[in-house]
């Protein structure tokens, strides 16, 4: 492990403060330190405040905050002679404590502070550290791992036994580090949790926990317990698309709500799960209690879909029994599946959950794996587990939980996404909470959205293997495919029958009438096997039903796609699919719409471009945005009753009407 202060970059982040940030995000780097909001870190600032009066405060990172992207707002000002009274209280629930901790901040608006921020404020350093790093863990997590943790570090660390974060941690941390901290004290080892560095600056705190790591790293190493060995991956012989799909179906219909599953099938994984022992060393527990909110338990091993379902079923019995109030079967879910083919599969409401899962439990592999070949992988008991899932905070955060958007938990797939309707529709769709697979032939549909939930590919919709790919890519990424949007399409200029070329004409049907055909076709078997039933929005044009001069091929080829949509409608009824379009006209913000296009389409009709913009009843401007919105509702709870209808975004029509 190496450091990765810069003199340079310290010196743009002025104040204690400021260095306090600049080493936070130095930490938050490191996934071997901390990962997705864990860890946690504190600077102590005297301030006057408005009455004149000097005080202490303790600025500690607040809730929900990523140390990796962590600003000033993310540290709350809580009063230090207040925090310190509270240690030295016999008792004080969670709640209780929280309470406090939000009362006594300087800034009502601030995050509600770390629940270590008792612990923060007990120890005699300006500057204090927390991670969970991955080695220390991994030395933690063996049958002699209390003892391992004493004959590396010796002085230089206080060791405290587990206790449950909150008042109860801190309690026991303001009794044991008073008397065991000495002049060598560098840092302090919650066991089985992680570990602590301080110092009078943020280079010497963070300079610290690096030491300090990277002690446990080279103990590791020297023991041959540290690299680990995975056998090379055999590349598929065959698509999995219907078989993650089903699982994912199987998943939902125990939980009661659709749900995003991410699988990951590499070296690592696919290496855990073909382990002779994985059936004993993947049932053994996190390997911090931090992270069981997240990963729960690893279910089962094997693809027997009903064995699956049987364990999920199983889980929610055993957990209906001993919560302490009632939860959701979503809260009780397994978020962690092993399988000898699939290797990881991850579950989360959301694809951010999922990603979470994934990143947590890769990591939790490499503990698991490097203590089973130090000594034995070894987690606490299964009670401290179960205390920290049913925590008083824990269930406060589930009460609080709002209604989730929309599409939650549902994965939709969009054609021709890089821009017009196609990045209208994806803005509509995660917005309602959907996962977003984008496709389109230019670059720039990967970068249509930075969101966790949205992936973009490159793909041209005529090219059957390109398409065949990006739907395997779509069920790996997030589970399977809810919604479909058939938007690629190309407009070409205007031409008149007589001098319609076949090359002309068949490029254009190729694209508008071909692919969306060959879309259908793969999306079928994943539509069958979503959760709340499949839908698919088809963008159409108003040319279906009132053509114009000029436009034969882009006319008969939108026209031909409406009927394929109400065949399809016809056929697929059974299987629980539903099929809508939208006939927009004279949307102008999409890529078809060039401004020689428009130029050429106005004079045919004797407009300027602004009178051919607005020529409709209502002499309304239509955007992508209207298309979108519209396509998206199609998909939702509104239009459940609803199939093969066709519904103009127009603003009128005589033609039409």
């Amino acid at each position: 492990m190496q450091s990765l202060w810069n003199d340079d970059e310290a010196s743009q982040y002025p104040g204690d403060l400021g260095q306090r940030i600049y080493s936070s995000r130095l930490l938050g780097r490191d996934k071997s330190l901390v990962l997705h909001g864990g860890g946690n870190t504190s600077v102590k600032i005297r301030e006057t405040n408005l009455l004149g009066d000097e005080e202490d405060i303790l600025y500690v990172k607040g809730s929900g905050w990523d140390l990796e992207f962590i600003e000033a707002g993310g540290f709350a000002p809580v009063r230090m002679a207040h925090l310190q009274r509270l240690a030295q209280l016999l008792a004080l629930s969670d709640p209780q404590m929280v309470n406090e901790l939000r009362t006594h901040m300087t800034y009502a608006n601030a995050p509600t502070p770390s629940v270590e921020a008792i612990l923060h404020a007990i120890l005699p350093y300006t500057y204090v550290d927390h991670t969970h790093a991955d080695a220390v863990v991994t030395l933690c997590n063996t049958p002699s791992g209390e003892q391992r943790i004493r004959d590396l570090y010796g002085k230089h660390v206080v060791v405290i036994p587990y206790i449950m974060p909150g008042f109860d941690l801190a309690r026991l941390c303001a009794e044991i580090f008073p008397r065991e901290c000495g002049e060598a004290t560098r840092g302090m080892v919650l066991m089985n949790h992680g570990i602590f560095s301080f110092g009078a600056t943020a280079r010497e705190s963070y300079e610290r926990m690096i030491e300090l790591v990277g002690m446990a790293e080279e103990e590791l190493t020297a023991s041959k317990a540290w690299f680990v060995n995975w056998p090379a991956v055999v590349p598929d012989a065959r698509p999995r698309c219907t078989e993650l799909a089903g699982l994912r179906r199987e998943i939902a219909q125990c939980i009661g709500a659709p749900i995003i599953l991410h699988n990951v099938r590499d070296a690592q994984t696919l290496g855990y799960a073909r382990r002779a022992d994985v059936e004993l060393i993947s049932q053994q527990g996190p390997a911090t209690p931090d992270h069981v909110i997240r990963t729960k338990r690893v279910p089962l091993l094997g693809r027997d879909m009903a064995a699956y379902a049987a364990a999920y079923q199983c889980y929610f019995s055993e957990h209906a029994a001993q919560s302490r109030e009632p939860k959701t079967m979503l809260d009780a879910a397994p978020r962690v599946i092993l399988d000898p083919e699939f290797g990881l599969c991850t579950v989360g409401r959301s694809a951010q959950d999922a990603f979470i899962v994934r990143d947590i439990y890769q990591h939790t592999i490499d503990t698991v794996v490097r203590a089973t070949q130090l000594e034995r992988y070894q987690a606490l008991p299964a009670r401290d587990y179960f205390d920290v899932e049913y925590w008083d905070l824990e269930q406060a955060k589930l009460r609080k939980a709002g209604t989730p958007p929309l599409f939650t938990g549902e994965v939709v797939l969009i054609t021709g996404a890089a821009s017009g309707i196609g990045r209208a529709c994806v803005e509509s769709f995660l917005a309602r909470g959907a996962a977003v697979v984008g496709l389109d032939i230019g670059a720039a549909v990967i970068e249509v959205s930075s969101k966790p939930a949205y992936l973009g590919l490159v793909c041209d919709v005529t090219d059957a293997g390109a398409l065949e790919q990006a739907c395997e890519q779509t069920v790996q990424q997030f589970g399977g495919l809810d919604m479909l949007v058939l938007n690629a399409g190309v407009f070409p200029g205007g031409c008149n029958i007589a001098e319609l070329t076949d090359a002309e004409w068949t490029r254009v049907l190729r694209v508008n009438l071909d692919a969306n055909l060959a879309v259908l076709r793969l999306a079928h078997p994943l539509l069958k096997l979503a959760p709340r039933g499949g839908r698919v929005a088809v963008i159409g044009s108003k040319n279906v039903a009132a053509p114009g001069p000029g436009a034969a091929a882009y006319s008969a080829s939108k026209a031909a796609l409406t009927q394929l949509m109400r065949v399809a409608a016809l056929e697929w009824a059974s299987d629980g699919i539903r099929l809508n379009e939208v006939h927009p006209d004279a949307v102008f913000d999409t890529g078809i719409w060039t401004d020689d296009v428009l130029t050429a389409r106005a004079a045919h009709y004797g407009m300027t471009v602004e009178q051919y913009k607005r020529r409709n009843l209502l002499k309304a401007e239509i955007v992508s945005h209207d298309v979108a919105e519209l396509a998206t509702e199609l998909c939702g709870p509104l239009f459940a009753k609803t199939t093969g209808a066709q519904i103009p975004v127009d603003g009128g029509d005589a033609r039409v009407i």
